[in-house]
């Protein structure tokens, strides 16, 4: 059983569908869905985290990253292209909205032309984009067009006044499915690894160290993030994605090197990434040039050893994080 960030008919209900048509759950809140999938009341839950234009979704970065709720790990991230409709009652013209209603992202991304088309017309920012569809299907609502998801418009009988309306037409929202904690899925080789990094302490060089432990090995963040840890003023935690997967022996001696460093470290899950783009992995940084160096220092005696991901060796006792190489 699976759920979503609702209502029905929101781009977060779009993305879902892309995964699974099967009948699932809206609830209200992020927080409420992946409050569901920590009680199991559902497997799992779709829910926004990052937008091209606006940036991240920080109700579902904090949620995830809260050191005080229990442990949850994306699955699987959807990307959906973001196109907003000028949508309206039946019978309506573009002359006569005044009021307009949607969500506080879609009304950043439809800015400018709402300022061109509609310069007197008062925006009102709620909820979401097919809460607002709804509202504009009540007549009584007050509310005379709803910028939407087409799909929200079809979904309340409304008629659309104006069609692919945003400012940037290369807006794209980032869904995550979210379950609770377990094995990752296998590595493709495409990858990405999602983790949240708490400071040991805050004083000079504390973020550095922290970047350290993937810079040395090789690793790219594809997007990093300093999230208030709601403790103390000035108290943050940093929320990144890092290109690789746990297999990948670089991906995982970073983890234990911010471990090592940190006064805690969240691991969100590594999964597939939607767009397909293989990591550019630098010399010495392949999971080959590790088992390399580690036949090499294994012949030197050494036994501090920490076996590669698909290495064979066994040269000491600590259990190995990993699993099978995703690169060679």
């Amino acid at each position: 059983m699976l759920g979503y960030f609702g209502p029905e008919g929101t781009f977060t209900h779009q993305a879902l569908l892309s995964v699974s048509e099967d009948e699932a759950t809206p609830f209200s809140t992020v927080a409420a869905a992946l409050d569901a999938v920590r009680a199991e009341e559902i497997d799992a839950a779709m829910v926004p985290i990052e937008n091209s234009v606006e940036g991240s979704v920080s109700a579902t970065i904090d949620n995830l990253g809260s050191l005080d709720a229990p442990r949850l790990q994306i699955m699987q991230e959807v990307l959906v292209e973001v196109t907003f409709d000028l949508c309206a009652r039946p019978g309506t013209t573009l002359d006569q909205v005044h009021r307009i209603i949607t969500h506080p992202h879609a009304a950043a991304q439809v800015r400018d032309w709402l300022s061109l088309h509609l310069p007197e017309a008062e925006v009102i920012e709620r909820g979401s984009t097919a809460a607002a569809a709804q509202a504009v299907s009540d007549p009584d609502s007050g509310f005379d067009a709803a910028v939407c998801a087409p799909i929200a418009g079809r979904l309340y009988g409304l008629v659309p006044l104006a069609t692919d309306i945003a400012d940037n037409d290369a807006a794209v929202t980032r869904f995550v499915l979210v379950g609770r904690p377990g094995r990752p899925a296998l590595a493709t080789g495409a990858d990405k690894t999602t983790l949240v990094a708490y400071m040991r302490h805050d004083e000079p060089g504390a973020l550095l160290s922290i970047l350290q432990q993937f810079a040395v090995r090789g690793v790219n963040l594809c997007r990093i993030e300093s999230r208030p840890t709601k403790t103390t003023l000035g108290n943050y935690c940093f929320n990144m994605d890092a290109e690789g997967h746990l297999d990948d022996f670089r991906v995982a001696a970073a983890l234990m090197g911010l471990k090592r460093v940190c006064k805690d470290v969240i691991f969100l899950g590594s999964y597939a990434r939607a767009d397909q783009q293989l990591p550019n992995v630098p010399v010495g940084a392949k999971d080959s040039d590790y088992r390399a160096a580690g036949a090499w220092l294994e012949g030197l005696g050494g036994n501090m050893i920490i076996n590669a991901p698909g290495s064979t060796s066994a040269s000491n006792s600590d259990p190995d994080p990993t699993r099978s190489p995703s690169n060679s």
